[in-house]
Parts: structure tokens; C-alpha cells; sequence
């Protein structure tokens, strides 16, 4: 072992043995009185609150703990969960049986109470779900554990809607001061933050933001674990190289995120396996479409993001194949598509169709906009949040300074990345967005239209805005028919695409390193189900 390599094996074993100590301490119990899972990715949840931010690591680590009415199965499917049946009584009236003797960490009694309270709670104004919440109509009790969802109108997609609503005890809630969500976006705090009290089959032992997150198995769950693990570790670890250090010494069981410049290394490793499939999630970039002048920009009295040669020309100086192929190592699917999955725009080939990578054709559109020389933008970029992020960024710095276009890198951690969009505060930005939900009605909304009432375009961070793509996207998102429900979304898809409102790259790779000795479960949406997995 060399000297360098010697180094990186003793930092690892510090940073791991401090945690491991800890966890003993927090559990009662030594590591080998019990299955214990150990694993680490490049990020952090953002926070405990099941309410507060709609971020995917953050939904999975508070996914263990707190569950919804309607959950997935392996291959992403509607099933029951906290409620056991329900009925679509009318198109706009759907009725749910709840589970019965559900109880909650504190041991209080779970009923259609906590539902309306959480459901409610989900809505406020600074809740990251209140767009999916709101959607899910007037709740009317009517009984302990029946209760009835009373729709305005037609949702199509009100399952979908329903599965990203954690429920929560109103009591525990009113108790420790937590009856509405954190406020993420200002740098809020509170008891919900760092505690928590779900009906899932995990509680939450220790939470220590940007350190540890421990979880020990919930005695009195309902359901049956398929798996055996007893006690779950999280432990954030930003280098890729630690991490991966980590699993090959025996010291980490799993990694979510390992590098794809590792993956080779790791396939010929013994006692090592790499588990890869597609996932659901875009990775593209948002421009300033709003702003008469960008807020980061040389460009002064106007803003070049509202002409759409500008934004052709940034799509069309980008070698998506050479991200692909150099600094994705392959781990990456090229699309022009912006749903998370092709399922989303029906699997048409013209709405994942990209424009051509074209230098000649991208220099001539930015001299016909008025800007032969480029200018200076400032691009936000997360550095621990999607595979290869900041590196992405690098390297369309490079391809776009052939335009002209000199980019001033601004990389951050998620925790400070993402409560900067909410607050618009950004010119140009690097994104991904997906999840369980394949229907486009999950993006459209959220996403592509223009910022509303109710969370709509709530995750526009660029404040764009195309008439045509709201009117059919609103209308797609109440229609019953199938058949017209689907022409609507094209529209929709197709007017985004024309008039390149966001800049597509690629939908990711999921890559999971693991022991040989631990079985996972590998959801197309990158979730990691604590109860599914079995260490031997």
C-alpha cells in the first residue's frame, strides 16, 4: 500500500470509527448483536420534516420513518399502505378504508384525524408539496377510519398525488410545536427538523445533520419486513473517493452514488458488487426567462435568456455524446426529452428527439440575437446532489465559452443550492427532477408551468412562460379521456420543446455498489427501501 493510499485508508478509519461509536452508544446494543446496515452517499437529507422539502434523498430517509395512504411496490405500482382499499364512488369522489391498529412511534392510535392534519399541513404556503396536496380535494371523515377525498374536478393522476403525502400525528405535532411544515427556503429550523414519529417500520434514533443519521427497526409496525436488517446507518460522505474507500475496506455496506470512473475498479473487486439500472429523473439546465435584466450576468438592460436563439444556441454548442461517453463513462441516456421517463411523452420518439450539436449553427444564432461576442454568466450548480453534477457543469462551461459565453462556476452543497432556486435566486442553473410517477402530469405542473396559486410552477425556477404550454397542460391535468388527455400532454411537451424553455441533457444512470453479502432492492426512482434489504 503506498503512502497516499495509507493516508486515505487511516482518514477513512476515523471518520467511520467516530460514527460506529456513536451508533453503539445511541442503540444500546454492539454492532454484531444485530443486523446492522451501514451506507453513505455524497449528500444529506435536508431535513426530517416529511412536509418541507420535495427532494428525493430527503423523502427516502423520512419515507422509513413516515408513510403515506398509497405506496409503491418494486416495480413502482400503486399499493396499499396505511390505507387498505379504496373506491372511486364518482369521478370526483374517492373513498378510503384506513388500517386498523396502526399506532404511531409515541404509541398513539393512527385515524383519518391524522390524515386530514397532514394532508392540511402539506398545503400550507411554504410546503414543498402543497402543489400535489391541494389536488387532492375537500377530506371529509366518516369514521375513525374511513375517510372521503371530495375533488372540484377530475385529477387522473390523484393515486399519484396522494403516494407523496407522509402522514403525520396531529398530536405529536401540536405537542412539540411543529403544526405547519419548515420554511426551508429561509433557513428555518424547528422540532421537525431533527425528530420525528411516523408508523413505518423505522424509527429515527439520532439525527445529526451532515454527520450521521441513525435508525432502529419499529417493534410494533404493522407490516412485515422482508428484509433483516435491525438498525440502519446514514452517513454523508461528499468525497467520492472516501466513500468508495469506505465500502471496499468492509468499513460502509452500501453506496447510493458511487463515481462512474469507479465502476470499473469496483466490477473487478472482490467481495464487491455494482447493481445498474435506468432511473427516472432529467437532468437538465433552467435559464432567467422573467427578468428584464439577469440578476448574474455582464449583459446589462436586458436579458439574452428571453430570446430563444440564445437559449438554441447554449443547447446547440453542447457535445452531448462527449459527456456521455467521457465524463459519464457511458452512465447516461442523451434524451430531448424533459420527462423523467420516455412513459411520461407515451414513448414518442419526436418528443425525445434532441437538436443537433451544431458550433457552426449555435455561433450564427447568437450573432442573429445580438450577442457575437458572448457574455458573462454566472451558472448555480449543486455539487453533492445528482451523478457527476459539478463536473457537468465544468464541462459545459467549456463547451459554451466557444460561444463567447464565459461562465462563472458557482458550485454549492444541496442544503444551500436548493433554498436559492426557491428564492429565484439565479440566472442560470443546472437541475434534475424525477421520482416514482412516470405520468407527465408530475412535471408539467410543478415544473413547466408558468408560477401560480397552489404550487403551481413551483419549482420554476426560471419564472418561464408559454401560454400555449399552460393551457394544454391545465387542461391535460383535469381530463378524464385517456386518448384526449394524451394529445394534451404532447401539446404541452411540444411547445416546451420548440421553444426550448429548458435545455435537456440526459436522464441518469443508477449505479448502487454494495458487499456481496447485502441484498438490495433497486427502484427505477433511486429509492432505497430500508425493509426490503437483508444483510447475511
Amino acid at each position: 500500500m503506498n503512502p497516499v493510499q495509507s493516508l486515505r485508508r487511516a482518514h477513512v478509519r476515523r471518520l467511520l470509527s467516530g460514527w460506529l461509536i456513536g451508533v453503539a452508544c445511541a442503540s444500546g446494543a454492539t454492532m454484531a448483536s444485530a443486523q446492522t446496515l451501514r451506507w453513505s452517499s455524497q449528500g444529506d437529507p435536508l431535513t426530517m420534516d416529511p412536509h418541507s422539502q420535495n427532494e428525493l434523498l430527503t423523502n427516502n430517509l423520512t419515507g422509513q420513518i413516515y408513510e403515506p395512504l398509497v405506496g409503491r411496490d418494486r416495480s413502482l405500482a400503486i399499493v396499499p399502505v396505511l390505507a387498505t382499499s379504496w373506491q372511486q364512488v364518482s369521478p370526483t369522489l374517492w373513498r378510503f378504508k384506513l388500517r386498523a391498529n396502526v399506532t404511531f412511534h409515541d404509541g398513539t392510535p393512527f385515524t383519518a384525524d391524522d390524515v386530514v392534519f397532514s394532508v392540511e399541513r402539506a398545503r400550507d404556503g411554504v410546503s414543498d408539496l402543497k402543489n400535489y396536496a391541494l389536488a387532492l380535494g375537500e377530506l371529509k371523515v366518516v369514521d375513525a377510519l374511513t375517510i372521503d377525498f371530495v375533488l372540484k374536478q377530475v385529477n387522473p393522476v390523484f393515486l399519484e398525488h396522494l403516494y407523496t403525502v407522509q402522514i403525520m400525528s396531529r398530536a405529536w405535532a401540536g405537542k412539540h410545536g411543529a403544526s405547519r411544515p419548515i420554511d426551508f427556503k429561509t433557513r428555518s429550523t424547528g422540532y421537525a427538523s431533527l425528530n420525528a414519529n411516523g408508523t413505518g417500520p423505522y424509527r429515527l434514533v439520532l439525527r445529526e445533520p451532515d454527520v450521521k443519521t441513525v435508525y432502529r427497526r419499529n417493534p410494533t409496525w404493522w407490516g412485515r419486513l422482508e428484509g433483516n436488517v435491525q438498525e440502519v446507518v446514514y452517513t454523508p460522505i461528499k468525497s467520492d473517493a472516501t466513500r468508495v474507500a469506505a465500502l471496499i475496506s468492509g468499513e460502509l455496506d452500501f453506496v447510493l452514488d458511487p463515481a462512474p470512473q469507479d465502476l470499473i475498479r469496483l466490477r473487478k473487486t472482490d467481495g464487491i458488487k455494482v447493481i445498474e439500472g435506468p432511473e427516472n429523473r432529467i437532468i437538465f439546465i433552467g435559464m432567467d426567462q422573467s427578468r428584464d435584466e439577469l440578476l448574474y450576468s455582464s449583459v446589462k438592460g436586458k436579458n439574452p435568456f428571453k430570446d430563444e436563439r440564445v437559449r438554441r444556441a447554449l443547447y446547440q454548442s453542447i457535445d452531448i455524446d462527449t459527456v456521455r461517453s467521457r465524463l459519464m463513462r457511458g452512465q447516461s441516456l442523451p434524451t430531448g426529452g424533459m420527462t423523467p421517463s420516455p412513459r411520461g411523452a407515451f414513448n414518442d420518439p419526436a418528443l425525445e428527439q434532441r437538436l443537433p450539436f451544431d458550433l457552426a449553427a449555435a455561433r450564427q444564432l447568437m450573432t442573429d440575437a445580438g450577442y457575437p461576442q458572448g457574455f458573462e454568466v454566472a451558472l448555480d450548480c449543486p455539487n453533492n446532489r445528482y451523478i457527476n453534477d459539478e463536473e457537468i457543469c465544468q464541462t459545459l462551461a467549456a463547451m459554451w465559452a466557444k460561444l463567447g459565453v464565459r461562465v462563472r462556476l458557482n458550485a454549492m452543497p444541496r442544503s444551500i443550492f436548493f433554498p436559492r432556486l426557491h428564492r429565484m435566486d439565479t440566472s442560470l442553473y443546472l437541475m434534475g427532477w424525477g421520482g416514482a410517477s412516470t405520468d407527465a402530469e408530475i412535471t408539467l405542473t410543478p415544473l413547466m408551468r408558468s408560477r401560480g396559486d397552489g404550487g403551481v410552477g413551483a419549482w420554476n425556477f426560471g419564472q418561464m412562460s408559454n401560454a400555449r404550454l399552460d393551457e394544454a397542460a391545465a387542461a391535460s391535468s383535469r381530463e378524464a379521456d385517456p386518448a384526449r388527455r394524451e394529445q394534451l400532454i404532447k401539446t404541452a411537451l411540444r411547445e416546451q420543446q420548440a421553444a426550448v424553455n429548458y435545455i435537456p441533457l440526459h436522464r441518469q444512470v443508477i449505479s448502487w455498489a454494495a458487499r456481496q453479502n447485502v441484498d438490495v432492492v433497486q427502484r427505477a426512482d433511486n429509492w432505497v427501501e430500508f425493509a426490503w434489504i437483508r444483510v447475511k
